[in-house]
């Protein structure tokens, strides 16, 4: 849940630039989504609007492999950064192979690993820029996000308050935790599988705080998103513990309204993301048939 890179046609055009400069074949749009991924060659562009100094996130794939942490590679030592905000960084692309079934239980032992590394070795903190909160992302405040979702019934925002409110205590039982390094975004749309095994992708999100951050996610992703039975306990045995509190059931849910408030932000400005807001909103009226969730 990144910040959108922007309209198609920057994106497209910071990725044409990179390729350029770079002397690789001419980008081609895979996905454009929290971030603009497109192929060029045997190498993947990344354009985002980086939530930290972008340099990091190559640093930081070193390290990561250092630990037994698969991650992409990168094709390209530096980024190429552009005066509107977007940044292009350069992938080995991987041989995505989604045949192969996924080891959720690898996928676990490899956060749990991740959540080991002393955060002081990231490179954050070396250039004045410590890694953020988790709860520190604009998405994240509730109170400008709800204002912005306009257009809604009173019984719809009721709702929506209402999760708010009964969730909201969340963010100070989460500083009394012992904070670790997080992924943030633990999902099935970022985790890729090749002949070797699950790779976690997509480290935009990177940040400290408890543990639970990177289980809520997946708590809900059989129940809510519908994905495959059994994803989140076979996380759990990986990781070898499930942090079955109510701190982790409330970031569960809170990540489900920050999803939901996100879209409608979305919908705001592309008419085409609507659909999916509605879909989102019946879960929150309780509606008895409220559809799945479909993900980005």
């Amino acid at each position: 849940m990144v910040q959108p890179p922007g309209d198609a046609t920057s994106v497209r055009a910071a990725a044409e630039t990179a390729a350029s400069r770079w002397s690789l074949a001419s980008p081609e749009l895979i996905r454009l989504g929290a971030n603009g991924v497109f192929g060029s060659g045997d190498v993947i562009l990344r354009v985002s609007r980086p939530t930290a100094p972008i340099r990091v996130a190559v640093d930081f794939a070193d390290l990561l492999l250092g630990e037994g942490i698969r991650a992409a590679l990168p094709a390209q030592p530096h980024a190429i950064t552009f005066d509107n905000g977007l940044a292009v960084t350069a992938w080995q692309r991987i041989e995505h192979d989604p045949t192969l079934p996924l080891d959720w239980e690898r996928v676990g032992a490899m956060v749990a690993r991740v959540h080991a590394i002393d955060p002081a070795r990231v490179g954050h903190a070396g250039i004045g820029h410590p890694l953020p909160f988790c709860g520190s992302f604009p998405w994240w405040d509730f109170d400008t996000m709800m204002a912005e979702a306009d257009g809604l019934d009173p019984v719809t925002v009721g709702a929506l308050e209402a999760a708010r409110v009964r969730y909201g205590w969340w963010a100070h039982a989460a500083l009394d935790r012992a904070m670790v390094l997080c992924h943030g975004d633990v999902h099935p749309g970022n985790v890729l599988v090749d002949r070797e095994g699950p790779i976690l992708i997509d480290w935009d999100l990177l940040c400290l705080g408890p543990a639970a951050w990177d289980h809520a996610p997946l708590m809900t992703w059989t129940r809510r998103w519908g994905g495959e039975p059994g994803i989140y306990e076979a996380f759990s045995a990986g990781y070898g513990e499930r942090p079955d509190d109510d701190l982790a059931r409330a970031l569960a849910e809170m990540r489900l309204l920050a999803a939901t408030l996100m879209r409608l932000q979305r919908a705001r400005l592309d008419p085409a993301q609507r659909p999916e807001a509605m879909r989102r909103l019946a879960y929150w009226r309780s509606e008895p048939d409220a559809p799945m969730w479909q993900a980005q």
